[in-house]
């Protein structure tokens, strides 16, 4: 009998979301607590900043450019390789329970095999995962839980906000006391909420498994994602009227849009409400007109959602420890990306490799009997490391196909393996609009070079300074006595892009 692996995932949750990383909002005690008790990763990144890409990378351990997943809507071959698959082959008991999101939920010809799972009472072994439960953010969808709500509690079906509007795009409706764009009063009662529901049906696959079996369970929350609607019981944990701003949000409005003038021209474009460029976003919202207490508002529901998760994690914690196998799993927790939320005066994520959405709250706390040292480990690492990580745990070895190696569980060991640079890709196409662009994150800078797109020619990019300016607000691209450094994070970042499976040129930025 070996460790056991418990890995975790929420969604859309940035990295200062968390007690242990500062965050003063939600509680989080539980997670505070593994972070305590294990590696602490203070830098680390996803490979992509929206949902499929990411969450390819976590299951494949590839870059976009590899697995070839490169924006939302693009399906992950079913025969693509997993780490389940690498696992269950070495005789671990496997289950995805919550939201997988590696095919488009939006189905309706029912095309991709993970939306049949509960349409179908589909069973079998699936990308690995011989257990396969499905979740995402509300109560409609080929969903398990979807299937469940209305099943058990068809009157709280019509209670969660909806999503798509009547041209099926993404709802711009605001709600709450501030008609913040996707909030809304959810009367559903806490314990059908979805949040309880994934930690509802962990512990019961769980309790199912035999006592002597090693087994990987990925545990995947849709929450803090957004709408937020957060079951209207919760609501009095956190009064947004005493919310403050968050430290990215820049009040004065002139002075907003001359930082937001300073970065390529989407930026702009897309806060005016000239330009949508990025998936999930009301294509009709103008985030210009978002309000000071709009962004409150939506920072408390989104820090109640986190609370909820926390609280959940802490159930299934108890519910292993019950089992007798509390010294013997390891536990991960991560999300596939950040959130704007309010940084910038924005919301949501898209094409802006910024820390709000780069910088992702990730914990490993190690199987207790393993005596492992805690450690907060400030080289940066990524999602695609995850893969190979899960491996080290079970003690089989990485297949050649992961890009990634094991986390590192201390800076010396971070090192010597020489983890110094992380990568982050964005390609989309959405109404007409691509955009196109490459992030190296090293020594304490971010570089992203922008590819020609409909709003670029292949000149543009973003060079910030993450030590003397933490919120991003100073693009030293245009720097003359940037160059230097710039054309070395170029060259560095080029050299180590994985193959580009897109028709896109490598174009060199002028010194």
């Amino acid at each position: 009998m070996g460790r056991k692996i418990l890995f975790i995932t929420s969604d859309q949750q940035r990295y200062d979301t968390l007690g242990c990383n500062g965050g003063t909002l939600a509680r989080t005690p539980v997670l505070d607590q593994l972070a305590a008790d294990g590696y602490r990763y203070e830098r680390a990144h996803p490979q992509s900043v929206v949902c499929m890409p990411s969450r390819s990378t976590i299951i494949t351990g590839q870059h976009p450019s590899t697995h070839g997943v490169w924006m939302n809507g693009v399906a992950l071959p079913v025969d693509a390789p997993s780490v389940a698959t690498v696992l269950h082959d070495n005789g671990y008991r496997t289950a995805l329970v919550g939201k997988p999101h590696f095919e488009p939920f939006l189905d309706p010809f029912a095309r991709f095999v993970e939306n049949r799972f509960a349409t179908q009472a589909l069973a079998g072994l699936h990308r690995g995962f011989e257990h396969f439960e499905t979740a995402a953010h509300g109560a409609l969808g080929p969903l398990h839980y979807s299937r469940w709500l209305a099943a058990n509690h068809p009157e709280a079906v019509g209670m969660f906000y909806q999503v798509l509007d009547m041209s099926l795009e993404v709802s711009a409706a605001g709600g709450g006391e501030t008609g913040a764009p996707q909030v809304h009063d959810n009367a559903v009662p806490r314990e059908w909420y979805h949040t309880d529901w994934v930690a509802d049906r962990t512990i019961s696959w769980l309790d199912s498994v035999g006592a002597d079996y090693d087994w990987f369970c990925w545990m995947s929350f849709p929450d803090p994602h957004h709408p937020w609607d957060p079951p209207a019981s919760e609501l009095g944990r956190i009064d947004w009227r005493d919310v403050a701003l968050p430290d990215g949000y820049i009040e004065d409005a002139r002075g907003r849009e001359a930082v937001l003038d300073a970065k390529p021209r989407h930026w702009r474009a897309w806060y005016d409400g000239r330009l949508v460029s990025n998936y999930e976003a009301p294509a009709n919202w103008v985030p210009a007109t978002l309000t000071a207490d709009q962004v409150r508002e939506v920072n408390a529901r989104n820090a109640i959602e986190c609370e909820l998760i926390d609280e959940a994690i802490g159930r299934v914690m108890a519910s292993i420890a019950k089992r007798g196998w509390a010294d013997d799993v390891d536990v991960i927790f991560t999300t596939d990306h950040g959130e704007l939320q309010g940084d910038f005066g924005l919301l949501f994520k898209g094409p802006y490799h910024v820390d709000g959405l780069m910088r992702i709250p990730l914990i490993w706390r190690p199987a207790p009997a393993t005596g492992a040292l805690p450690a907060s480990i400030t080289r940066p690492v990524g999602l695609v490391d995850l893969a190979p990580t899960f491996c080290a745990i079970a003690g089989v070895a990485a297949s050649d196909w992961m890009e990634g190696a094991a986390l590192p569980v201390d800076d010396d060991d971070a090192d010597r393996r020489g983890f110094q640079r992380v990568l982050t890709e964005w390609d989309s196409e959405l109404f007409g609009v691509d955009v196109h662009l490459r992030t190296i994150t090293r020594d304490g800078w971010t570089c992203s070079a922008y590819q020609p797109g409909f709003s670029h020619d292949g000149t543009e990019g973003e060079l910030y300074d993450l030590v003397d300016d933490p919120l991003q607000q100073v693009n030293r691209w245009n720097d003359e006595s940037m160059g230097s450094l710039r054309s070395d994070l170029l060259a560095d970042l080029w050299d180590h892009q994985p193959q580009m499976h897109s028709p896109l040129r490598r174009v060199e930025a002028p010194v």
